[in-house]
């Protein structure tokens, strides 16, 4: 379990051994819904968990969180008593492990390693939501589209994406109808080839981005 955590410390590995809880998650299967307090810091030990932002019109894709990384969100909540404001769905079939509150307040003053840890997550996660922000406010959603299927691709390490147009609609906040005439587009440029509920991936296709 260890060599899965980005820790070397042994201490706190130790103490991540003790009170750590192994959570399995099948594909699709949700983590975290909205409205739900959390009482545990999730860290990714395999797999990659989809984190996304419930609205009316659907659910924004916000980030990936994948092998030795956690949810900022979760940080927040735990540590506010709050009720998660995003919904964390398992993109393949994930292994977490599960950091009591607790623990997460008395180790964050006792080992450095995992107060470093709690700040640079911080800090990805904000880098992360500032990009989604520009994105949404300063590019068009055919740029858009194109950074999503780079970006799950490189996180689930695969060139074949097995999601339906309608799934990337919802999570751009666009519609079927709009997607499915710019992945056509991008077809056309030999950047992709759409299957059915597949999309396979040219290799190389971040130069466009």
């Amino acid at each position: 379990m260890h060599k899965n955590l980005p820790f070397t410390s042994p201490p706190l590995i130790a103490a991540i051994g003790q009170y750590g809880i192994l959570q399995e998650y099948k594909c699709g299967q949700t983590i975290i819904e909205p409205g739900q307090y959390i009482k545990m810091i999730p860290i990714i030990l395999e797999g990659t968990v989809k984190v996304m932002r419930r609205g009316e019109d659907g659910d924004l894709f916000l980030y990936f969180i994948k092998r030795g990384d956690t949810c900022a969100v979760s940080l927040t909540c735990c540590s506010n008593a709050r009720q998660s404001e995003v919904l964390a769905i398992a993109e393949e079939k994930a292994t977490i492990l599960g950091i009591p509150l607790e623990k997460h307040e008395a180790w964050t003053d006792e080992f450095a390693q995992w107060k470093e840890y709690v700040a640079s997550t911080y800090q990805k996660r904000f880098q992360e939501l500032l990009g989604v922000i520009d994105d949404i406010a300063f590019k068009k959603m055919d740029e858009r589209l194109l950074k999503y299927l780079v970006v799950k691709s490189n996180q689930l390490n695969t060139l074949e994406l097995q999601v339906t147009h309608q799934e990337i609609a919802k999570e751009l906040g666009s519609s079927r109808e709009v997607i499915s005439r710019l992945l056509k587009q991008l077809e056309k440029r030999k950047l992709v080839e759409l299957g059915r509920n597949i999309i396979y991936i040219r290799n190389g296709i971040e130069e466009f981005l």
